[in-house]
């Protein structure tokens, strides 16, 4: 697959999808993908600025979900415009896609969502790669048909239909805990799509805090090295400055200064595997 002008595939340089789990404010963002953009030039890294402009999805109706799409995209295209990063959002309803689309590089379905037909479909048609988060709730075969739809809907809308990621966010296990089983990074290649691993919502404790989610951000590396070894495309981390103070999945946010030192640790592993 090529992705953002690069060759995405096991045995290549993973890529990074990186960024705040919600646009907090346009400085904030800029200040991330400022970091991200000089880990990129240095370690000759592809990497792809992520972040939501809505989080549709929060535990507590009263939680923070971000500035709206109109607001999101603006903040989305400057930090384009600025950085030369690619940018990556999550889109929630089949009516977000088109717009988003515009203004990004590649979408992103929520692992909420993953069984939602028309979403899969609408996104796929826009014509923009785009990743695909499998749900908590899913196997790692599952994949298989949520590709395909994507598969049709994209030789429908005459784009390119071999344009997606897939990737993995662990699988629930009892109540608000998560689990990665190491197996499924192996069987979603049977979508023969690049696998990427979603170290940071990996260690997510859906829930866990009554009123919103909490984490364990200091297992990421860990989750994140064992998924290097196994063999992956690229990874997902939502990373912050200051996570205690993010407005939206801090606990289980990497801190922007160790970003660096994680990803250089990744490459030598996935280097070997």
């Amino acid at each position: 697959m090529k992705l953002c002008g690069h060759d995405i595939a096991l045995g290549q340089r993973p890529f990074l999808i990186a960024g705040p789990c919600v646009i907090e404010s346009e400085a904030l963002c800029l200040e991330i993908a400022e970091h991200l953009k000089q880990i990129a030039e240095r370690q000759g890294l592809l990497v792809i600025f992520k972040a939501s402009f809505d989080k549709a999805n929060r535990t507590s109706g009263t939680s923070f979900r971000g500035v709206g799409m109109h607001e999101g995209l603006r903040v989305l295209e400057k930090v384009r415009r600025e950085t030369g990063l690619p940018i990556l959002t999550d889109v929630h309803t089949p009516e977000q896609c088109v717009a988003a689309a515009e203004v990004v590089d590649m979408l992103q379905t929520p692992a909420f969502l993953a069984r939602q037909t028309d979403l899969i479909e609408a996104a796929a048609a826009c014509g923009k790669p785009v990743n695909f988060k499998k749900a908590q709730f899913m196997a790692p075969a599952d994949m298989v048909p949520l590709i395909a739809k994507a598969r049709a809907a994209a030789t429908r809308a005459g784009v390119e239909p071999d344009n997606f990621t897939v990737c993995e966010r662990g699988t629930s296990f009892g109540y608000n805990n998560l689990v990665v089983d190491m197996r499924s990074l192996v069987q979603m290649r049977d979508t023969g799509c690049p696998v990427v691993f979603d170290a940071t919502h990996s260690v997510q404790l859906p829930g866990g805090l009554g009123t919103s989610s909490g984490g364990q951000r200091e297992f990421v590396p860990y989750l994140a090295k064992a998924a290097a070894a196994v063999g992956v495309a690229g990874f997902f981390m939502e990373c912050h400055p200051r996570p205690d103070e993010a407005l939206s999945d801090g606990p289980n946010a990497m801190p922007l200064r160790e970003m660096e030192a994680v990803m250089g640790r990744l490459a030598d592993i996935a280097g070997c595997a």
